[in-house]
């Protein structure tokens, strides 16, 4: 049996936080902050449960680890998150200074960093952020497309 990689570990968390976004009926994607292998921030879709359109889980938990480490930049810090950020969290990704971003699935209608836009990757802005993508990537993938699919099923 293989191993499990810190990142994929990392993301298996990221996956349990979609579920509760899922729970209250949004968007099934969740965000991890890991820096030196704890976590220190993290969050999951809220946008329609709490009236604010970048209640995104990437904020949240951009916004989570801010406060426990008392700081609005966050150097040295991996980012997990099951979909690939938007542009809004992209900005608010270099912003914060996050080091490495790692995604599950790819976001072919918004994704900033390389589906739709190289946002997180482009050497024109002040901060670049290392990307990997695609850990997970199934689990993350089937979890959306499940919450989409119940979505159309008419009651």
């Amino acid at each position: 049996m293989e191993l499990e990689s810190p990142d994929q570990f990392w993301m298996r968390r990221a996956l349990e936080l979609s579920m509760l976004a899922a729970r209250h009926g949004e968007v099934p994607v969740g965000a991890v902050i890991v820096k030196d292998g704890d976590e220190v921030g993290s969050g999951w879709n809220r946008p329609i449960e709490g009236h604010d359109p970048s209640a995104h889980a990437e904020i949240e938990a951009l916004r989570s680890a801010g406060k426990r480490l008392s700081n609005y930049r966050l150097p040295d810090t991996t980012l997990y998150v099951t979909l690939e950020p938007c542009a809004m969290c992209a900005g608010a990704i270099i912003h914060a200074r996050v080091k490495r971003v790692v995604f599950g699935a790819s976001d072919p209608k918004g994704g900033a960093a390389g589906s739709v836009f190289q946002i997180l990757g482009t050497e024109k802005l002040n901060h670049q952020v290392e990307i990997v993508s695609g850990v997970l990537e199934q689990e993350c993938g089937d979890m959306l497309r499940e919450f989409f699919r119940m979505k159309r099923v008419k009651p």
